[in-house]
């Protein structure tokens, strides 16, 4: 027996060996089991917290296997090209030495466990390299001006383009290296601070600095959506310093928010962010960070100009030369008149069967397949097709919810004669006229429309319950932790700086809510505080599993519906109410996982976390007037603004969306469409659903730990769904092909490769899309003798039925759908 127990020990780490041999690429103190790390295993958890070394250190610590430490691993573990210099080490070194770290500790890992950081992010830094310098402000405080008034004015045209923290992030090294050659190296004083207008090469913290900036401002104020809905459709304009109270109220509360999650959010090394990663990658790419130069490969550097250059190339050929090849729905071509075939493969207004497309546009629609973990993509590509390819067609084919009068996939709405419903024919001096309405039409949606609602209602319950089952744990663990409890790389050296009080992020807070109280009664929103109230707790309750889900996943959760359907019932019949509860409930909490992203950004980068405060609280400030002015300008200069015919193509397609929206839900109101005896009431079933279908899968997953049941995440399976419409299953099957490719089989089989290019190609191939579509909305569509292009290949997806949304069955004229009689 014992002869058989030790050759039964020897062959199963022969069978070890043999499977490290399959994956030849793997840096050797990175174990299988963490290849494929997918942070959603309720078998792994967080190390019982402690802010002394000792053995409970040494355990496993969310999600994280005990690496190599302090003392030990040395930077080649991630790849052969990342070596670091002397002088970082010295310079991580003196960072420890910094942070009063005792030397004769050694539970500090020298790696992040996690392969995707160690992709993108260094494991060193140079505390000593400046960052407050003139030229960071001078460039920091011009693009965080410009972007947001360029974005604001150019989001009233259509079509229109945005300039997005991408393309900032590439534009402003030349800015950084221009000022290094130009200015002096005089020393100035600022409000008692010394500092040098050239304290030698432009470094990365700057640059990384001013990418944050610029990503703070980049949709620049929200508040501009309900200043323009109130003047161009309720002809009610705010005042000029109204507008600025409340839009600071709502630009610097989620920020506030943001400071008071970051222990959940920021410093757990699990929390990883890829789409940061994507951004941090490029920094050091550009700034080559990384250490001895590479000979046996293409370069980074020449890798992601190459990526950049192919990418601005090619989208010439989808984006403007041969449209066709974006909306590749070729079954269409061929039977153009076959409403059921332009249904079921159709891109416009149909579902998009099984069909790739040729533009990395269309392929990122979701996010960038080489960013988000292969398992989230799973879990988003298998519901969709359960939903939208096997559901929806049967749902159709039955005629629920009255879908045959209506195209099976679009965001519109419709009348009870199959036309899209028009909002005027219920309005009387801009206020919802329910006799109107009676006499009009109760509004319909698309099947799909439909549908999605329902899942959408679903995934909010459901991540909640899913971070309860999950994180619950973690969650009251690091309510106790700090910075200082972290083992992880770069929580260590992120302790040579000081970290910002948690009171400097209330007092922000409290600024901002009473800015928040003011603001809605000087505007009269008819929002009352008590409502107020109600939307920042909603935020509140949302923040930390929507931001534990995006940091894991890369998917974003958005609460616009949520926002919309609670504004809808407790302030019925108040639109401006409406809007203003939905900014401050959904834009407070997408503002602050904005903000978290970028406290990621820093701690990865290693900006000082009090210059990263004050950069983001001085940019957002700037945007709001930056913003506010803008649009004010665009109104009182563009000639006919928000017009269907205006000539320049400022007819305000987001702002008509934004302000039916507020009609809809301030008007007609969610117990109109959803309340009992409606025709939707049978989806308000589905907050139920989500809440329990995170249940059976949380308990097999505990029970069987190495089965496929670890993957199954139900909040991002629903969530996916919020895509569609107008996303379809182009959009889905070419993200899932290409995601198959670099996130499962290229980071399975060549996995150093998939280290050093990932992130980078995924940046170049954005970076090569953003260009694109600058240079052809300058210099073809912004002109007033625009270029096109009317060949075949650009209209043979137009003339079909999917584009032009023909139903299955079209309304006699004379009659209607659906019941005879409403309220």
């Amino acid at each position: 027996m014992e002869d058989k127990y030790i050759d039964t020990t020897v062959s199963a780490s022969q069978a070890v060996l043999r499977h490290r041999d399959s994956l030849p690429d793997v840096p050797q103190d990175i174990e299988d089991d963490e290849l494929m790390a997918h942070f959603n295993d309720p078998n792994y958890d967080f190390a019982t917290a402690s802010t002394t070394a000792g053995s409970t250190m040494d355990t496993v610590e969310l999600g994280r296997k005990p690496a190599g430490r302090w003392s030990s691993l040395s930077m080649s573990a991630a790849t052969d090209a990342d070596t670091e210099s002397s002088s970082q080490w010295e310079a991580s070194r003196a960072a420890e030495s910094k942070a009063n770290l005792p030397s004769e500790i050694t539970t500090y890992d020298d790696e992040s466990p996690y392969p995707e950081v160690r992709a993108a992010v260094s494991n060193t830094d140079d505390p000593s390299m400046p960052v407050n310098t003139f030229r960071m402000w001078l460039i920091g405080i011009i693009f965080s001006a410009a972007i947001p008034a360029f974005n604001t004015i150019f989001y009233l045209r259509y079509p229109s383009v945005i300039i997005n923290a991408l393309f900032i992030q590439l534009v402003t090294l030349p800015c950084g290296k221009l000022l290094e050659k130009i200015l002096p190296t005089w020393r100035v004083s600022v409000f008692g601070y010394g500092m040098s207008l050239n304290p030698g090469p432009f470094n990365i913290k700057e640059h990384a600095l001013i990418s944050v900036m610029a990503n703070v401002v980049v949709y620049g104020a929200p508040i501009t959506d309900v200043i323009a809905t109130q003047e161009m459709f309720y002809n009610q304009p705010w005042a000029i310093g109204r507008q600025f109270v409340i839009g600071l109220a709502i630009q610097l509360i989620g920020f506030s928010f943001a400071g008071m999650v970051r222990q959940f959010l920021v410093w757990p090394s699990s929390m990883i962010w890829p789409g940061v990663l994507v951004r941090s990658a490029l920094l050091n790419t550009m700034h080559k960070n990384y250490g001895k130069k590479e000979t046996k490969h293409i370069s980074r550097e020449k890798f992601l100009f190459l990526a950049c250059l192919c990418s601005f190339v090619w989208y010439w050929v989808p984006g403007f030369l041969w449209t066709g090849l974006s909306v590749f729905n070729w079954v269409c071509w061929i039977a153009p008149n076959n409403v059921v075939v332009n249904s079921l493969f159709g891109y416009v207004s149909g579902l998009g069967m099984g069909f790739f497309t040729f533009d990395w546009a269309m392929i990122s629609y979701i996010g960038s397949p080489l960013v988000v973990p292969w398992w989230a993509q799973v879990n988003a590509f298998v519901s969709f097709v359960f939903w939208i390819w096997f559901i929806i067609p049967i749902l159709w084919a039955k005629n629920v919810f009255y879908a045959k009068f209506m195209p099976i996939s679009t965001p519109q709405s419709f009348d009870n004669t199959g036309m899209p419903y028009n909002v005027t024919n219920i309005i009387t001096d801009g206020v919802f006229d329910q006799e109107k309405y009676k006499q009009y039409s109760p509004m319909y949606l698309s099947i799909t429309f439909a549908v999605t609602y329902g899942t959408v209602f679903a995934s909010y319950t459901a991540v909640v319950v899913h971070t309860f089952l999950w994180y619950r744990r973690d969650i009251v663990r690091q309510f106790r932790r700090t910075l200082g409890d972290e083992r992880d790389v770069h929580s260590r050296l992120m302790k040579a700086y000081p970290e910002v009080p948690r009171y400097w992020y209330g007092a922000l807070g409290i600024i901002s809510f009473v800015l928040g109280i003011v603001g809605n009664e000087i505007c009269n929103t008819k929002l009352p505080i008590w409502g107020y109230i109600i939307g920042l707790l909603i935020a509140v309750v949302f923040i930390i599993p929507l931001g534990m889900v995006q940091a894991i996943t890369n998917q974003l959760f958005t609460l616009n519906v949520l926002a919309e359907v609670v504004s809808g019932y407790m302030l019925p019949g108040r639109p401006l109410a409406t809007m203003v509860f939905k900014q401050f409930t959904h834009t407070t909490t997408q503002q602050t996982l904005y903000f978290v992203s970028d406290l990621k950004m820093g701690h990865y980068m290693k900006v000082p976390p009090r210059m990263m405060f004050v950069g983001q609280v001085i940019a957002s400030i700037i945007a709001v007037f930056s913003s506010i002015a803008a649009q004010q300008w665009a109104f009182t200069n563009i000639r006919g603004i928000c017009t269907p015919g205006q000539e320049d193509m400022f007819t305000c397609p987001g702002l008509l969306t934004f302000g039916t929206a507020s009609l809809i839900w301030g008007g007609i109101g969610p117990q109109r469409l959803f309340g009992p005896g409606t025709i939707y009431y049978p989806l308000v079933w589905f907050f139920l659903i989500g809440a329990v279908l995170p249940i059976p899968a949380y308990f097999m997953a505990k029970r069987f730990p190495r089965s496929a049941w670890r993957y199954v995440h139900m909040p991002v399976a629903l969530n996916a769904l919020s895509q569609v419409p107008p996303g379809t299953g182009i959009n889905f099957s070419s993200w899932i092909v290409v995601g198959a490719i670099f996130q499962w089989f290229m980071r399975r089989r060549h996995f150093r490769w998939w280290m050093r290019y990932n992130y980078l190609l995924s940046s170049g191939l954005d970076a090569g899309v953003i260009f694109g579509l600058i240079f052809i909305f300058f210099c073809v569509q912004l002109p007033k003798n625009m270029i096109t292009l009317n060949w075949w290949g650009n209209t043979v997806w137009q003339n079909t039925a999917d584009a032009q949304g023909i139903p299955l069955a079209i309304v006699p004229p004379g009659q209607t759908f659906g019941p005879t009689t409403w309220s």
